[in-house]
């Protein structure tokens, strides 16, 4: 579950890999503050969804931190801060390319809408287990999917 989840975050086996040992080390020093208001499943998903969305963020500040520095090792052609591949193991060679595209657009979703969308559609959760794990209401959830849809939508027609 949770390495599923991160691999849907992340779109990487080796980050989605880091990010999954990451996250059952926070698990583990964090078990002591589990107060079983909410299911043991969802208090994982939500420390699991904040860990993806801090390396997603941190992967934003390297990016723009290139720019500002030199793009490369000294004495080498490598990069330093190469963007992250798309290597996912559910996906077939011939289906990559178009995916690779779908997971593009998703990741340029607001945090919200990613995090409903990925849990809905990849991760098979409910509206009312996506409520919980948000600490929202199931109708607020449902507006976020339309509007994660729709934003979809509109981003996968602008690449065409």
């Amino acid at each position: 579950m949770v390495y599923n989840l991160s691999l849907n975050y992340l779109h990487n086996q080796r980050d989605a890999e880091d990010a999954t040992q990451d996250i059952f080390v926070k698990i583990h020093q964090r078990l002591g503050s589990y107060k079983q208001k909410s299911s043991l499943k969802t208090w994982i998903y939500k420390i699991g969804i904040n860990h993806c969305l801090d390396v997603l963020k941190s992967r934003k500040r390297q990016k723009r931190f290139a720019f500002l520095t030199d793009l490369f090792y000294p004495n080498s052609s490598v990069i330093k801060h190469d963007a992250a591949t798309f290597d996912h193991p559910g996906v077939l060679l011939e289906q990559k390319e178009a995916l690779e595209k779908v997971f593009k657009c998703i990741e340029q979703l607001p945090d919200k809408q990613k995090t409903v969308l990925i849990l809905t559609k990849m991760e098979h959760q409910s509206i009312k287990e996506v409520a919980e794990i948000m600490g929202q209401t199931p109708k607020s959830i449902e507006s976020l999917l339309t509007r994660a849809r729709k934003n979809l939508g509109t981003k996968l027609s602008m690449k065409d």
